[in-house]
């Protein structure tokens, strides 16, 4: 298993591309199910879970065509198997993302319960219901959910999430595009990642507007047709570079991203003392060699501030003047790092949604143990500005989620290599 060694004390300084966006590239590879035709999708990050995603279309018998770029192109025309097995989707929460598609375009579907990191419970019951309400009958088995679309299809329904859940609306959205008549999503998500699918969806033919509110209306239509799209940029792998940059008294100016999904994050960011410029595509983060101020931070569905930016923050706080209370509303079980930095002498205390971080002016380097992927993200941070050397072990976290994690940071002055376990 691969470890990363970071030697922390040096201020970052230079220029990186942003990735496309994983949360967003998932489900856009799911809803090219829906296609009657080959879909090309640009701009996919070159990560773990797109390889799993782009494996388990393999084994339901689709063979996607990638080119040195990680476009992708997708013809479900030739799927042999309406099955997606447990032993691939054990390893990404996303795959339950095929399930609305499936049902949608063939009538059938038989995905396993999904697994994925051990931040909380995230159940399914939300997509089953959602498909429930359109006319599919679920069975739950062995493991599996197994779903049948009615006698001419799935139908349009009126459907309100009684928890805001990003997947759960991407999946009914997706199904809905097929459905028969119109279907209305209240309480929907707003991230930009469930507008991206949305505008993917309509360059395929689809009839989706509302998204990026919490209301979302879905004009069913008989056949989606091929399109070529180009994946939004992580927003997420933008804000922590950003903060490593802030950790380290830095400057950092990340290219082909979009200030305009970020601004939660950026505000937090000028509160600690960045200098903070933007344009179309860039954003361009300045401390001037200043040590950050903490900030309070309470995560909440979009546009609040995203609880996947919650473990970058402590990391912040960790080493900012003052203290500051980080308040996490979405998961229940998402401050595992805070043990990991405790080896690394952060001062932070955990009461049950709240953890306090009081700012030490160092942090000292120690063997740490990556739990999940944004949490691994706040020990590189902290490691970028430890005295001596921080071993991160299990680090196919980061690898979930970050792309050349250890080249971009490298590019930016950082001392960090990949060793193999």
């Amino acid at each position: 298993m691969d470890k990363l060694i970071i030697t922390g004390g040096v201020r970052l300084d230079g220029e990186i591309r942003i990735s496309g966006a994983k949360n967003s590239a998932l489900p856009i590879l799911a809803a090219t199910l829906l296609c009657d035709g080959a879909v090309t999708v640009a701009n996919l990050p070159h990560l773990h879970d797109i390889t799993t995603m782009i494996e388990l279309f393999g084994r339901m018998g689709i063979e996607p065509v990638i080119d040195e770029k990680l476009s992708v192109e997708i013809d479900p025309r030739t799927i042999k198997t309406l099955i997606a097995p447990y032993e691939l989707v054990k390893t990404m929460r996303a795959s339950i993302l095929v399930l609305g598609p499936m049902v949608a375009r063939f009538g059938y579907a038989e995905v396993a319960l999904p697994g994925g990191c051990a931040i909380g419970s995230r159940p399914v019951d939300l997509h089953i219901r959602g498909l429930e309400a359109m006319g599919a009958v679920i069975d739950v088995e062995g493991g599996y959910i197994k779903a049948k679309a009615p006698e001419g299809g799935l139908r349009g329904a009126s459907f309100f999430f009684d928890t805001v859940s990003v997947t759960g609306t991407e999946n009914i959205m997706m199904a809905a595009a097929l459905a028969k008549g119109r279907s209305v999503l209240q309480n929907a998500a707003r991230e930009p990642e469930v507008v991206d699918l949305a505008n993917f969806l309509n360059a395929m033919g689809a009839n989706v507007s509302g998204a990026g509110t919490d209301t979302i209306t879905i004009e069913g239509v008989e056949r989606l047709h091929p399109a070529l799209y180009r994946v939004m940029p992580d927003r997420i792998e933008t804000g922590t570079y950003l903060v490593a940059a802030a950790v380290t008294g830095g400057r950092v100016k990340v290219k082909d991203t979009d200030p305009t999904i970020l601004e939660a994050v950026l505000e937090k960011l000028k509160e600690a003392g960045a200098e903070i410029t933007t344009g179309e595509d860039w954003i361009e983060l300045d401390m001037h060699g200043k040590r950050p101020k903490a900030v309070n931070v309470r995560t909440a569905p979009y546009p609040a501030f995203p609880t996947d930016m919650q473990a970058q923050f402590i990391s912040l706080n960790a080493i900012a003047e003052g203290t500051g209370a980080v308040i996490e509303t979405i998961f229940e079980n998402r401050f595992m790092h805070v043990y990991e930095l405790h080896r690394m002498g952060a001062k932070i205390q955990v009461e049950g949604n709240t953890a306090i971080v009081t700012g030490t002016e160092t942090l000292k380097g120690a063997p740490v143990m990556a739990t999940d992927l944004r949490a691994s993200a706040s020990l590189v941070i902290s490691a970028l500005v430890a005295e001596g050397d921080t071993l991160i072990d299990r680090i196919y976290h980061i690898d979930r989620g970050y792309e050349c994690i250890e080249e971009k940071l490298q590019m930016l002055g950082a001392k960090i290599r990949r060793v193999p376990g």
